[in-house]
Parts: structure tokens; sequence; C-alpha cells
């Protein structure tokens, strides 16, 4: 930036303008505190990241900027919008300021988007809401312009689409288009893009860059994704426990982080390449699951007919070896999980797990094949049974299965929580009563409740901040060592799979495009999907990052 720009934007009015913010709950008599002294300022262009665990109070004291806190919240400080004060402001006038002044792009558009509502419906909404007198005509018109704008293919047929017609990454799109429908001066990018795969989300963090230049807006960036803040973030702001640690330029940040929570964060990171070598091979260990030639179909459900997610599946593992099934959303590497745990018939092919074909598999064979084979789901929260106990939840596949006293069971349960690092007396809470890390644990202690011989892991630490993915990864790495189950590992992120694998399958549109060990298929990958897959992959560091989008930029060129 020269001297001359640098002297403008000192000169001009902050887009936003944050001192002292303070957010509190009247919970159980008293006020506790979400967030407090958090202070900024922006200017348009400025792009800030605010970084932290869940609980951290990042998003609070974002969503307090607007008011948008429920009725038990109260907000104190100062916050300037182009100079006008928002704190105390009159209800009426914090609505004037949604949307139209600050604009909010959240987390998951599946659930932000109105599922009966068009999408066109919902942007000229925004536009017509905030511009009185906009006849229709012309908001439709500036709708599209919109949707173009965010580089959406068929600007008009997702006009005319309703949410869950769009992939994740036009669903974003589409979020974004609303948000900055009215040209906002300040744009809060609510973890945008932790819900997508690598390769559409850095098709949103390069649209974010492009839009950043075009509509000079500045962008709260809320994000546990260090490899995202060292894409697009200018300055860094560390918040732990409602308070901040830490700020200063991303450079300065990961380059030399001066408090030991943000040194804390940023070595919980999982780099890409930064594993290891490879452990010794393992071709010579039996083989607990084979797959040949396999097609998998969704069966036929009234008018709609059968639908072939995966074919010509070849893929083996092997006892104590982690498989990495790794591609896009729609890829077929859920279908692949389905099918080896029995939810889905395989109709073509051979699949057999620990000797047993499951081509063709009736109940009582399913059955007991099942208690060879252990599932941890993506999100605990929803997987574990809310009125149930965690330790009735762990020893139910014991129950179901038969053959063990009550005294057996509760050992059982015991051993369990010792292996995941949980204390036995928390066998009584719910999982309610749990933190997010504290459930993936559970779900892992319940899946090897049987001494699997094979585990799928569909997404496990997805769900997770950085630093509770770094211990939840540790101990499945323990467990593995110690136990020796084999293991497909299915997920989305190259980073996780470079420290857990021993080998990677890389799937695109249902096939098997290309498998090898670790080291063959992230050092040195040779089908173009899987070079364009690695690409996309966020590193926590400024200056990679931007070598890595210029040769993101060259592949896609060619």
């Amino acid at each position: 930036m020269t001297e001359t720009a640098t002297t403008e934007t000192a000169t001009k009015t902050p887009a936003i303008e944050v001192t002292n913010l303070g957010v509190e709950f009247w919970v159980d008599g008293e006020w506790v505190t979400a967030a407090k002294e958090v202070s900024y300022t922006l200017h348009g262009g400025d792009v800030l990241a605010i970084v932290g665990e869940s609980g951290s109070g990042k998003s609070t004291s974002a969503m307090g900027l607007l008011g948008l806190l429920p009725e038990n919240g109260r907000i104190s400080g100062s916050v300037k919008l182009a100079g006008e004060e928002l704190v105390g402001a009159p209800t009426h006038r914090l609505r004037q300021v949604r949307g139209a002044g600050i604009a909010v792009i959240f987390q998951e558009p599946m659930t932000a988007l109105n599922p009966v509502y068009t999408i066109g419906f919902q942007i000229i909404e925004a536009l017509q809401v905030h511009n009185v007198g906009m006849i229709r005509m012309d908001a439709q018109k500036r709708a599209l312009e919109l949707l173009e704008m965010v580089e959406l293919p068929d600007p008009q047929k997702a006009f005319d689409s309703y949410p869950h017609q769009l992939s994740g990454g036009q669903r974003q799109r589409a979020m974004i288009a609303q948000s900055i429908s009215c040209n906002p001066r300040v744009l809060i990018a609510d973890e945008p893009t932790t819900a997508l795969d690598v390769t559409v989300q850095a098709e949103i963090l390069e649209l974010l860059h492009h839009l950043r230049s075009k509509l000079d807006s500045a962008i709260i960036l809320i994000t546990h994704d260090m490899g995202v803040v060292a894409d697009l973030a200018d300055r860094v702001m560390v918040m732990k426990d409602g308070e901040v640690v830490e700020t200063g330029t991303a450079e300065s940040l990961f380059a030399k982080a001066s408090h030991p929570y943000t040194q804390a964060l940023l070595a919980a990171v999982p780099h890409l390449g930064a594993a290891g070598e490879a452990s010794a091979s393992k071709d010579s260990r039996d083989l607990v699951r084979t797959m040949t030639g396999v097609a998998i179909e969704y069966p036929k459900r009234g008018r709609v007919p059968a639908f072939r997610a995966a074919e010509d599946v070849n893929l083996t593992i092997r006892q104590g070896e982690v498989l990495g099934l790794v591609g896009e959303s729609g890829s077929g590497k859920t279908t692949i999980g389905r099918a080896v745990v029995g939810l889905l018939p395989a109709v073509e092919g051979e699949l057999k797990i620990v000797d047993q074909n499951m081509v063709g598999i009736n109940k009582k064979e399913l059955r007991a094949v099942r208690r060879d084979i252990g599932i941890v789901f993506q999100d605990p929260g929803s997987s574990l049974n809310p009125r149930m106990p965690i330790g009735e939840s762990i020893g139910e596949p014991l129950r179901l299965v038969g053959g063990f006293s009550r005294r057996d069971e509760e050992a059982r349960v015991s051993l369990l929580l010792d292996r995941v690092q949980l204390s036995a007396h928390m066998r009584n809470r719910y999982p309610h009563e749990l933190s997010g890390g504290q459930r993936q644990r559970v779900g892992i202690a319940r899946a090897l409740a049987l001494s699997p011989k094979l585990l799928v892991a569909d997404e496990p630490t997805s769900a997770l901040d950085v630093s509770v993915q770094a211990k939840v990864l540790e101990l499945f790495q323990e467990l593995q060592r110690e136990l020796g189950f084999a293991c497909l590992f299915v997920t989305h992120d190259l980073a996780v799979i470079d420290i857990l694998a021993d080998r990677i399958a890389v799937m695109h549109r249902g096939r098997i495009v290309e498998q090898g060990t670790r080291d063959q298929v992230l050092r040195s990958p040779k089908d173009p999907y899987t070079q364009r897959l690695i690409a996309a992959v966020p590193l926590p560091d400024p200056e990679e990052q931007r070598r890595r989008r210029r040769e993101r930029e060259g592949l896609l060129g060619a």
C-alpha cells in the first residue's frame, strides 16, 4: 500500500469502530460474561479474522454488533457504524441496519435460508425491505446480477430454485448474494466454509477475495480454520473465554505468536505434508475387508428410480491398517461406508468383511458380521440417544448382542471410558452435559464396545475445533495402535488423513480415481482430480498460502 493510500485510509471514517464491547447473559440469578473489552477498528476492504474455540465468545461478540442476542442478553460498550452509535439504538433502527449496514453470511445456509421460498424470492425480499419503493422488476434484475456476481453457473436457474435443489457450495453462494444485496459496509462471515469440501471451500474463498475489492466492505471472518485465516485475513484477533488474548497482522501472528493459547492453537492445526515417515508396510497381515468390482445402488422408492452411487470399486483393508477414503460431497465415499456396515446393498461384484460375503447376505448373517464392525458418526450429538446416560449408550451394543452379565457390562463400560480418557463418574451424564470433544470420545467408546475388527469412521472430527480435533486424533491413533483394528476413515480433510492413514483412496463421481500409500497419493499425485484436491487445501501460513493460490489458479487454467 502506498503512503498516499495509507493516509486516505487513516483519515476516512471507519466502516466500523468497536470499543470495549461486552456481552452478558442473565443465568440463574446472575450476569454471566460471554465477551468483554473487545475493541477493533475496520475500514472498507479490511478483513479481520476472529479465531478461538467454541465458547470463546467470537460469534456472540459479532452477533452483539447487530443486537442479535436472546432476551436474557445485554450489550455494553460502543459500536459505531460509519460514525453512528448502535449500542442503545432503537429496535426499528437496528432492523434498518441489519442487512443494509451490517450483513451476515451464516455457517449453514440450509438452515438460514427459508426452505419454502425460492432463492430469487428471498433476495428480492431483502432488496425491497431495505429499498422502499423498488419495484419487483428492478429487484429481480438486481437479484440476477447478484447471482452472476457470486459466480453461479446458471443465475436464472438458481433464481428459480429452492434451497434444497442446490448443492452445498451453490447454497453458500446464494447466501452470499443475499448478504451483499444492499451493499453493506460490514460483512460478518460466520464460519462460511466449515461445512464445505476443500475444493468448494477454495472457490468460496476465491469469491470472497473478489468481492472484497468489488464491494469495499469491511469483513469480519469468524472461524477456527487457521488455513482460511491465512488465505483471507489482514489482521487476526484471538479470543479465549470471552477475552481477547492477542491481536496482530496475519503474517506476524503466524510467524511469531506471543500468547501461549495462540501458540497452542497454531500447534494443534494439522498441516498437509507435516506428517512423519510412513509406517512399515502391513501387506503381510490378514485381510479384513475386500471389495472387487463392487457397484452400490440406492434402491427404487416409489416413482424415484434406483440410483447407482458407486461403480467398479476395488479396495482392500488389512488388520491394523487405516485406509483414508477422500473426495468431495457426492463422490460416493459415505456410500462405501454405508455398504460396509450393511446399510446399502452391493448389487455387483464381491464385498467381503472378515470372510463373509456381503452380497446377498441374509439378516441373520448380517447381524453376526456386525459384531465385527464398529462405526463412529460425524455428529455424536445426533447419533447418541439424548434420553440415555452415556454409560447406557456405550453398553447398549453389549446388551443387544447378549451374553454379558450386568457386572460384565459395567466393567466393560468403565474400561472403555478409561480408554477414551473419560472418568468413570461421567457414565451417568447425558450427552447434552458433555462438550463436543467429550461426546465424540463417547462415540468412539461405543463403537469399540464389541472389540470390532473393522471400524468405519465417517468424518469424525469435521465438527470439532482444531485443538479438540487434535486431542481426538491423538486418542484415535493410540487406540488403533493398542487394539489393532482395521479402519476405513472417510473424510474430506486431507491434512487429517495425512496424519492417520497408511493408504489413501480418492473418489470422484462414484469411482476410485487413484489409490496408493499416503506418500504416493499426497506427495506425488497422478490423477488431475487428486492434484486439484490437494491444491485446494488452505495452509496455515500466509506466504505459503499465496504461493499455493497461484499454483491452483495455474492448475485450473490448465
